[in-house]
């Protein structure tokens, strides 16, 4: 069964999907990809894992890192959760190229080099936004680039990490 639980935050709606032992969705209110996987049936239920995100996003959006992260489940295929993996270790208020994300990965496989737009493919369905932080994503040049949540609230975000934008 499937469950879901809608909130507000500073930078809009945000609608949370559950399993109902861990997160499997987390998407702003009309992005792209918005919900997707997400039964249409799913049932709108408070869980104990909706309150812990509230609580992880309660803190982040006051502008500190939280010091604990919920259980995460996202759905994908495995290329995807390789990549989605790597995201998960750029630290709060770091950031990182898809280019040097796809270097990672090609050094992992023993490539010489691996598709950058491949990984941005993966980075933009990342199911569960701001928790595996897809916006620390940035192109080559630094420019702020692909965020299936719009770019202004990809700059908002970072700007509350204390990334310096260009």
């Amino acid at each position: 069964m499937d469950y879901r639980f809608h909130l507000d935050s500073p930078l809009g709606g945000i609608t949370l999907a559950s399993s109902g032992e861990a997160l499997t969705g987390l998407w702003f209110d009309g992005q792209k990809y918005f919900a997707a996987g997400l039964s249409p049936v799913a049932e709108a239920r408070p869980l104990p894992i909706f309150e812990e995100t509230a609580r992880w996003l309660q803190i982040y959006f006051a502008g500190a890192e939280p010091d604990f992260t919920p259980p995460l489940r996202p759905v994908g295929t495995p290329f995807q959760q390789e990549v989605w993996a790597l995201l998960r270790q750029i630290p709060y208020g770091g950031t990182v190229s898809y280019g040097a994300l796809a270097a990672r990965i090609a050094e992992a496989r023993g490539l010489a080099r691996f598709s950058a737009q491949a990984v941005g493919g993966a980075v933009g369905r990342n199911p569960i936004s701001l928790l595996i932080p897809c916006h620390r994503v940035l192109g080559a040049d630094g420019s702020l680039t692909g965020y299936a949540g719009g770019l202004e609230r990809k700059a908002a975000l970072l700007r509350l990490e204390g990334v310096p934008l260009p």
